[in-house]
């Protein structure tokens, strides 16, 4: 088995939004195709990613550094003798070849769309979910049939009437969502917290109801947020303040005795341990948001778990960030406690299969091959046209 070709092509998100820090209107994301000389169905078996959501595409490092590294190695070099298929991990240190430690950003993006669209391809190759070809490569079995799914929004945009937020939720409870996130920090704090009190009004009690700042404040900022916001008794703070602000951190986790929730900039196994180190981050009530998308991948994120368990943290408090099909695969073979979705924002990208069932806050597992790309209409277009 050999790599034919690797195809990547930018795709522009639809989402003209914004959250405390960043206007999404331009951002992108790199769609990537691993061509395999198998043939399924009497086309090549090829395997499909994208580097996550929220970030930009990462067409010169795919281009110029990882894509040529792949295509010029020796197949056998890339092969997992035990299955004869693809390895994703090798996979990623052949794209990372020559890459010096430290500096996960970019890269970390790009590299995980390499390695994620390995999953999809061997996951095609059995003809099954990739969560349970996920879940057998780790150890597990997949003995969840469903998992727990919340709706992420309530972004700011711009001219919104005041009632748009209370309707944007209930929309989301109408299709089956019990819990729903919301931005803060993107305008003055007592307007904030009446945005609070008004997802409320549809979200019930505060326990279904996670407000993230995207690392805006301050930590006399995030303390007075904090603060205010203690009666809701919300299900987690996100980032309050800037990702590798460890002390931060740890100082909020003395103030607020609210869920903390942070790592979706946390790009590698060494950023988990530090903050695990130095976060003061909370056993059994703080929240781990690290994005396989967005980290080297899903060889690296399972490294990122361990390095949690190692320290007495468990699984069930990870809840990937990113909103899409690939994460909801991840969340279900690894076992961990739940998965965003973003059933409004970042098209095509964001959201689940056509037909989804939501109830009670519950998804099923796709039982498309792989990620099931294909059978999100909207998301099933860059990717037909990226392969021709």
């Amino acid at each position: 088995m050999k790599i034919v070709k690797i195809l990547e092509q930018p795709v522009r998100l639809k989402s003209n939004i914004s959250n405390s820090l960043v206007n999404f209107s331009t951002h992108t994301v790199s769609v990537v195709a691993i061509v395999t000389d198998k043939i399924i169905n009497g086309k090549p078996a090829t395997g499909l990613a994208f580097n996550s959501i929220g970030r930009f595409d990462q067409s010169g490092i795919l281009r110029n550094r990882m894509i040529p590294r792949l295509l010029s190695a020796k197949p056998l070099s890339l092969i997992n003798p035990e299955t004869e298929r693809l390895c994703p991990a090798k996979v990623l240190k052949c794209a990372m070849q020559n890459e010096k430690p430290g500096g996960h950003g970019d890269r970390a993006h790009a590299a995980s769309a390499l390695e994620i669209a390995i999953w999809d391809l061997n996951a095609k190759l059995e003809d099954e979910p990739a969560a349970i070809t996920i879940a057998r490569h780790f150890g597990r079995s997949l003995a969840i049939p469903k998992i727990s799914v919340y709706a992420a929004g309530g972004y700011y945009h711009e001219g919104q009437p005041a009632r748009a937020l209370q309707d944007e939720l209930k929309g989301y409870q109408d299709s089956g969502f019990t819990m729903f996130k919301m931005k803060i920090g993107g305008a003055p704090m007592d307007q904030d917290l009446k945005r609070i009190e008004s997802a409320l009004e549809i979200a019930g009690a505060g326990e279904n109801l996670a407000v993230d700042a995207n690392g805006r404040f301050t930590l006399e900022q995030a303390i007075a947020y904090g603060q205010a916001m203690t009666p809701y008794a919300l299900r987690w703070y996100e980032e309050p303040g800037d990702p590798l602000d460890y002390d931060l951190n740890r100082q909020l986790a003395d103030a607020y005795q609210g869920p903390l929730a942070t790592g979706e900039n946390l790009f590698s196994r060494q950023d988990v341990k530090n903050l695990l180190m130095y976060a003061g981050m909370r056993r059994n009530q703080d929240i781990f948001q690290m994005d396989p998308g967005l980290s080297y991948g899903i060889t690296e994120y399972a490294t990122m778990i361990t390095e949690m368990e190692k320290n007495g943290y468990d699984r069930k408090f990870a809840y990937p960030h990113g909103g899409q099909l690939m994460g909801f695969h991840i969340v279900a073979g690894l076992g961990l406690g739940g998965c965003e979705v973003y059933p409004g924002v970042f098209q095509p990208m964001g959201g689940f299969q056509d037909g989804a069932v939501i109830e009670n806050g519950m998804a099923t597992i796709p039982d498309a091959p792989g990620f099931g790309f294909e059978r999100k209409s909207n998301l099933a277009v860059p990717f037909a046209e990226l392969c021709g």
